[in-house]
């Protein structure tokens, strides 16, 4: 294979956007303190040691795990969308686990056989994934949020991403009704992002599960879930699809061929993270006072806060090119993501992340005041 057919698939991706972010890393870092990273919004909190008890009573895993995830596993899945998010009727073929939401939701478009002719619609403001997953699919991709934008054409497969990265934002249940109509009438498959399902602060963001959502029946529909966050198992990759049996035994066929399987150990801390909630409310707990220690000293800084009301950042305006605000807060040791990386729409506003330590968190509220 000659070097330039080996380069045409990636010839396809957008750059990389952390790759942009170097130069102002390294201005960060001069600072006499070091930097406060609230780029990339990275847990930093110790792994629930429940999850990790698990993980070692598993570590004896000579077999291979089957990609369909432990019965224990897609059961604790069901378990707790119902105990936590009040999603009823799943049954043990409408879950599948995956190795980290990022993964599924770059290949998804791929693994359901969509390609050229086909269009993908996402987010106006959105993580970068849903576009690199049409891409890498050869279709076409539009970024919107208005249904009415598509005219008379019927996208493929339509991303929603409520609680939003990076604006915080969240759907109401009677827009996503509206969208669930909308998808079921024309046949589109619309999947949920709900990877912040349980960042929650202003607001009670609901799943597109929900009965009240999607009356009852996950025809065309499928939500993605992460514990990455929940349960700071990002280094773990453990994440899952739920909703319409067909869609999901689809995926299941095709992932099957391609041998992608949770390993077995992390399956077991999956289920065990998942069947504990005491953790998490107290992760969300640490969250929450951060959060509100970082919008204190970025409104007292001039900044305004946007939407904002779940995930894990706070999305931020001085009013003023998103680069020339990540400039000014790198010269104070503060690193945070561009706006501009998430679309045009947010060419002058910056994600700031509180996913860093207490510590970390104090200092960037010192900086700012």
């Amino acid at each position: 294979m000659t070097g330039t057919r080996r380069g045409a698939v990636s010839a396809r991706l957008p750059d990389f956007p952390w790759d942009h972010l170097t130069a102002y890393a390294e201005r960060a870092r001069a600072h006499p303190d070091g930097a406060v990273d609230l780029s990339v919004g990275t847990p930093v909190d110790p792994t629930p040691e429940v999850a990790q008890q698990a993980l070692r009573g598993a570590a004896d895993s000579p077999g291979y795990p089957v990609t369909i995830g432990r019965v224990d596993l897609r059961q604790a899945c069901i378990d707790w969308l119902e105990r936590r998010h009040g999603v009823t009727g799943l049954g043990l073929d409408q879950v599948l686990p995956v190795i980290g939401s990022k993964e599924l939701i770059g290949s998804l478009a791929v693994h359901l056989g969509l390609g050229a002719g086909d269009l993908i619609g996402y987010p106006e403001l959105a993580y970068p994934t849903y576009e690199v997953g049409a891409a890498l699919a050869g279709a076409r991709s539009v970024a919107t949020d208005s249904l009415t934008s598509f005219g008379p054409e019927v996208p493929a497969l339509l991303w929603l991403n409520s609680p939003s990265n990076p604006t915080g934002r969240v759907l109401p249940p009677e827009h996503l009704r509206k969208v669930v109509d909308w998808c079921r009438e024309r046949g589109t498959v619309l999947v949920s992002d709900e990877c912040y399902l349980e960042c929650a602060w202003e607001a009670s963001p609901v799943s597109v599960l929900h009965p009240d959502v999607c009356g009852g029946s996950h025809e065309g529909i499928l939500a993605v879930h992460s514990l990455s966050k929940r349960s700071n198992l990002a280094g773990y990759r453990c994440a899952f699809v739920a909703g319409d049996p067909a869609l999901v035994g689809e995926l299941l066929a095709v992932r099957k061929n391609l041998g992608l399987q949770m390993p077995g150990p992390q399956q077991v801390a999956m289920k065990a993270a998942l069947d504990d909630d005491e953790h998490a409310l107290e992760q969300h707990a640490r969250y929450a006072a951060r959060r509100a220690r970082l919008r204190t000293a970025l409104e007292g800084a001039g900044f305004r806060v946007d939407h904002s009301e779940a995930s894990l950042y706070l999305w931020a305006t001085r009013d003023e090119d998103c680069w020339e605000t990540v400039a000014a807060l790198a010269d104070r040791g503060i690193l945070v993501a561009p706006g501009a990386f998430y679309g045009a729409a947010g060419s002058r506003h910056v994600r700031v992340a509180f996913t860093a330590t207490d510590e970390r968190v104090d200092a960037a509220v010192a900086r700012l005041s």
